[in-house]
């Protein structure tokens, strides 16, 4: 059997955005993936490509960030026209609320100070604070106690569960072998490349990239890797179909193509328990009826719990091994906003190997500073 290039741990959308990437550059890949009842992200987040709040504290997150939003429209084109799939892509900006005064006011700070750290993100991140009387033109019906909230036209929204689709789509036709129901139990080296253990049998190729989200606590380290992420649990409601507006999407309330509105934005520490709770359901619509009391007679339709993949500090995993030449470890909280990065630059900087020089900033060294 004849080796393949690269072998992918995780079929979530940062595992399948990078298969794709590097199938499109004609290497041959094989991507290992859980059974469904995984603890999954790809198919529990809110479709949000987003921009705002990203990279506080690091400049270079919210570069890439902005560059993977500018880049979205063209690479939903793509997956379409290779597919057929309708990923319900649209860029009309965003707004990202502030409910009371400290939070305008700290929001606004935040936003001055990374923008003057970043050249790019002087020249090139709009975003403006809007009072609530002037947000109504964006969020028609915004009630009368929601303080204000930034807008920047960069953001937009998908459908998640499409992009995931898509992505599986295209790759299988330049030739991605997928394996689903393959949990890797254990990865090591071997003489020509690397090995993967699963309960299906064993998987080689020359190169391996851990894609695996919450799997690096256990997985990562096996090839010198870093596995500091750990689960942070958010909630969502789903809302019946209602009349298509005009509203923007927001990270607490977003309409869908469909008409229902998905209320969520929690975050919470509840280990690897993705239920939902009734105390935080009543919390999330009592602010979606503060956000939009048109909605208070609107009935719930569904709901459910997933878990965000995050670091110590919330920004993106991207690193190569140093012990173990041609392992590469990526993780992040963000893989939809970051899937035309995670397809283009960042599977071409692995694809070259350069990973480590094009993105240092973002090792998992950084959460392994010895104390002095």
């Amino acid at each position: 059997m004849t080796q393949r290039d690269f072998l992918i741990v995780g079929g979530g959308v940062v595992g399948m955005a990078v298969a794709y990437g590097l199938a499109r550059a004609g290497l041959s890949v094989t991507v290992l993936d859980e059974s469904d009842d995984a603890l999954r992200a790809s198919r529990g987040n809110a479709g949000l490509v987003w921009v705002q709040g990203k990279g506080v504290g690091m400049p270079r997150y919210a570069e890439l960030s902005l560059e993977a939003a500018k880049a979205w429209a063209d690479f939903a084109r793509e997956l379409t026209e290779r597919t057929g799939i309708d990923l319900e892509y649209e860029q009309r900006g965003g707004v990202d609320l502030c409910l009371d005064v400290e939070e305008a006011h700290s929001r606004q700070q935040e936003y001055t100070t990374l923008q003057s750290a970043s050249s790019f993100l002087t020249q090139e991140f709009r975003w403006e604070y809007l009072d609530r009387k002037a947000l109504t033109s964006y969020l028609p019906g915004l009630g009368e106690t929601v303080q204000g909230g930034t807008w920047s036209p960069h953001d937009g929204q998908c459908n998640p569960l499409y992009l995931l689709r898509a992505l599986y789509t295209a790759s299988h036709f330049l030739g991605v072998e997928t394996h689903p129901a393959s949990p890797v139990e254990r990865l090591e080296a071997t003489a020509s490349g690397f090995r993967a253990r699963t309960p299906r049998g064993h998987f080689e190729a020359e190169r391996v990239i851990l894609a695996a989200g919450l799997g690096a606590q256990t997985l990562a380290p096996m090839l010198g890797l870093s596995d500091a992420v750990h689960p942070v649990r958010g909630q969502v409601l789903v809302t019946e179909r209602r009349p298509p507006g005009a509203r923007l999407p927001t990270p607490q309330i977003r309409q869908t193509a469909s008409g229902g509105y998905l209320i969520g934005d929690t975050h919470e520490d509840a280990g690897l328990d993705k239920g939902v709770t009734l105390a935080m359901m009543q919390t999330l619509a009592d602010k979606a009826v503060r956000i939009y009391p048109d909605l208070a007679e609107t009935r719930l339709v569904r709901s459910w719990g997933a878990l965000r993949v995050m670091t110590p500090d919330g920004n993106p995993l991207y690193e190569a091994s140093s012990s173990h030449p041609g392992a590469y470890n990526i993780n992040c909280h963000s893989g939809i906003t970051l899937a035309a990065f995670h397809a283009g630059g960042l599977s071409d900087a692995i694809r070259d190997d350069r990973l480590g020089q094009s993105f240092p900033q973002f090792s998992g060294a950084r959460f392994h500073v010895p104390a002095t």
